[in-house]
């Protein structure tokens, strides 16, 4: 019988995250369970090629049911399936959120995650390469910079566009405001990715206490009068196998798959348990609501010259590109294809409700590529401004399809069921087409050729056809203390012993902007509170 103190199941930001911080007492027995294979595709370190993992090996690719007012479409949902998670996949954004987001939680009875008692959890992290100040980090392990070896020149006439039309600079979104316009920042090192495998998880993997299991698909958290004791898991030719815990089974599968775990355990909602002939462990009627997701959609303008990445994508440039790379790190691969980011409000909220996405790409889905798919992409260069909605009033909940853990759970996002998430895109579409045609933006741009139609009817056409999930999804195990809430401040499940959810699916509400850095923090402290409870 192979026993451990903890189990981690998920090796994604938040697993790797709490097998490191975990196993730095050595007296602590550590197993970290990965259901994908070790992150050794070349694609995942060059930080440019991570379209390229879209619908690979390293993606569950996972997928929407049909949603009812998005032209009943499925909605294709990345998610990694690696050392890392979807740290390994993502385009490496590191941004935080508002501080409103956190203090919201904290109103909503979650004590202890105020975004002041938050704050010291992100800096613990932070290898900052860019500020040091009372925001940010420079002793973490994670490393955060702006780009360092290439940049478009329109990158810096979206900041210029964005002031010109009433969006104001802002040279840290991560530290004493969000809102306005400036580069991103990345969680790169000397032009790699900078993923949680590669920050958290490689410089520790020797460790003697710490076991990592990839390929090892977890089945069903082992629960005796109401205690985790283990977990039982597939392994690579699909024969059940059990590992046991002797002070605690930590879900870190993520929003879309912990909650799958903990109803295949028989621990959620009584009618969905017994409709899949799951014998009931703990009836916890949240497990799997909640959820919620950014949307974005994409505008795209032509432009004059041939300075961004559509025309790189043609044979010759990959060739060379990819040869500078190897030889230098350097060049337009050691970079993300985001370059440019805003945060706003268009409707007088408090805190900004919209996001812009820049990329020197055209994606404009006139055109009809994929927006995940490099290779539909055209081949003549443009830019795009994507309005992004922050705070979906729209809400759905992940459910199974069946009491088979192989297969993928059931997703049912409800994308823009709210009117007034329509609505807000639709502003977002027009302010981003503002900023499109600013001065600063005149040596470069050519025709704005997505949406090609600016009417009301044709903004809503376009959303409905082109709208794509930013895959953050989260809340569908969420902290709090009321009838629907599935982990308390502590993130221990609810009526459960020795049993905690960390990751993104414990936000309450989704925060305004990309989720890695979150649920980073979450894990970092998520691990803090295991720590202090066991010594």
């Amino acid at each position: 019988m192979h026993t451990y103190d903890y189990i981690i199941i998920g090796a994604g930001s938040a697993g790797c995250v709490l097998a490191n911080r975990l196993s730095k007492n050595l007296s602590n027995k550590v197993l970290l369970m990965e259901a994908g294979k070790p992150d050794k595709k070349m694609e995942i370190g060059i930080p440019a090629a991570y379209g390229n993992l879209h619908r690979s090996e390293v993606d569950w690719g996972f997928a929407t049911e049909p949603q009812a007012y998005v032209n009943n479409r499925r909605i294709y949902l990345p998610r990694g399936k690696t050392l890392g998670g979807s740290s390994s996949t993502n385009a490496m954004a590191y941004v935080r959120g508002n501080k409103s987001d956190y203090d919201e939680w904290a109103a909503l009875g979650n004590k202890g995650w105020s975004y002041k008692e938050i704050l010291p959890f992100f800096m613990k992290s932070e290898h900052n390469e860019d500020f040091e100040d009372e925001f940010h980090g420079t002793k973490g392990l994670l490393n955060v910079s702006f780009a360092k070896s290439f940049q478009t020149p329109y990158a810096q006439a979206f900041v210029d566009a964005c002031e010109e039309k009433g969006i104001p600079r802002t040279t840290d979104y991560n530290g004493q405001n969000q809102e306005g316009a400036s580069l991103f920042q990345f969680t790169i090192k000397e032009g790699r990715r900078h993923s949680c495998a590669a920050a958290f998880l490689k410089p520790v993997m020797k460790r003697s206490n710490l076991s990592i299991l990839t390929g090892s698909k977890a089945s069903q958290i082992l629960i005796e009068d109401n205690k985790a004791v283990g977990v039982a898991y597939l392994n690579a030719a699909l024969e059940t196998r059990k590992v046991y815990a002797t002070k605690e089974v930590i879900l870190s599968a993520g929003s879309f798959q912990s909650p799958q775990l903990l109803m295949l355990s028989g621990i959620g909602d009584t009618q969905t348990l017994q409709a899949k002939g799951i014998p009931i462990k703990k009836e916890l009627a949240g497990v799997g609501k909640n959820l919620q997701d950014h949307l974005f959609v994409g505008t795209s303008t032509l432009s004059k010259q041939q300075l961004g990445f559509n025309h790189r994508l043609k044979p010759f440039h990959q060739i060379k590109d990819l040869f500078q790379y190897l030889v230098t790190h350097k060049g337009p691969l050691s970079c993300s294809v985001l370059e440019a980011v805003a945060f706003l409000s268009v409707d007088g909220s408090k805190t900004p409700n919209l996001q812009f996405h820049f990329v020197p790409l055209q994606i404009g889905n006139d055109y009809r590529p994929d927006v995940y798919n490099p290779k539909t992409y055209p081949r003549i260069d443009g830019y795009s401004i994507i309005p992004t909605l922050l705070k979906p009033k729209s809400k759905g909940f992940v459910g199974l399809h069946s009491n088979n853990p192989m297969d993928n759970p059931l997703i049912q996002p409800n994308f823009l069921s709210e009117a007034a998430d329509l609505e807000l895109l639709v502003k977002g579409v027009r302010k981003a087409l503002e900023v499109m045609k600013a001065d600063a933006f005149a040596p470069y741009r050519g025709s704005i050729n997505s949406p090609a139609d600016t009417s009301e009817t044709g903004l809503i056409s376009h959303i409905k056809k082109a709208v794509e999930t930013v895959y953050h999804p989260v809340g569908t195990c969420k902290m709090g203390n009321d009838t629907m809430a599935v982990v308390n401040d502590q993130l221990k499940v609810h009526g459960m012993e020795n049993l905690r959810v960390v990751d993104a699916s414990i936000m309450p509400t989704i925060v305004s902007g990309n989720t890695n850095a979150p649920t980073i923090m979450i894990a970092e402290k998520g691990a803090e509170m295991i720590l202090k409870q066991r010594r």
